[in-house]
């Protein structure tokens, strides 16, 4: 059980506050490195000790051709949690094929940047892989990049959100932004998306970390 209103000097993962660090360490953002820099971790104190399971996060970024003109916005938002060892982070490129880069990857962004795919978008496909990829569907979140353009079939794809969310995975689309930070999506999909549980929102990087922080408290 954790005091959530007395820190600790025992710095050990199940003590380890993932949302109040990530607010406490926003300001310490590189734009240049595209990288969270976590200058002061926080613990919580606890009155009973108990083994924790990690959260595990599942970032899914469309790089069909219609996501070219949001390729610096994806990559700075699938980078922000990267190297958070609390969280067990997957990242996903997908256009109507699926890249999964976790094994390979040391920077999100020079990766992002490198892998360009640029065919088609079969969202329902990459959701059905990150499905298999859940350990434990009540800690799990997916966070989805894209400008919901989707090229395969539409209820595969809402069907697949729909299971995930009746699983208790919390699902979050991020929409893509264009290079003058304007969103640009298919607003009737994206509607769709939240009628079976989603989230849709154009999020800053530091509205994701806040979103992710609370749904992981």
């Amino acid at each position: 059980m954790k005091n959530r209103n007395r820190r600790s000097s025992l710095k050990i993962y199940k003590n380890f506050d993932v949302k109040s660090t990530i607010r406490a360490n926003l300001k310490h953002y590189d734009i240049a490195s595209k990288r969270l820099i976590l200058q002061k971790p926080l613990f919580h104190s606890r009155i009973h000790r108990f083994v924790a399971e990690r959260w595990q996060l599942i970032i899914l970024v469309d790089q069909s051709g219609s996501m070219l003109s949001s390729v610096i916005h994806s990559s700075i938002m699938a980078s922000i949690f990267w190297g958070i060892k609390s969280i067990d982070t997957r990242l996903i490129l997908f256009d109507t094929n699926v890249v999964d880069v976790t094994d390979d990857c040391l920077d999100p962004v020079e990766t992002l940047m490198k892998v360009q795919l640029g065919g088609g978008t079969d969202i329902g496909f990459a959701l059905s892989y990150a499905e298999e990829k859940i350990v434990n569907p009540r800690r799990t979140m997916i966070v989805l990049i894209s400008d919901f353009y989707e090229g395969g079939p539409l209820s595969k794809l809402i069907s697949t959100t729909l299971r995930l969310v009746e699983s208790g995975v919390k699902v979050l689309g991020l929409a893509a932004l264009d290079e003058t930070a304007n969103p640009t999506y298919a607003n009737d999909v994206a509607e769709k998306l939240v009628k079976v549980g989603a989230e849709i929102a154009a999020m800053t990087p530091g509205e994701l970390a806040d979103w992710v922080s609370e749904k992981i408290r």
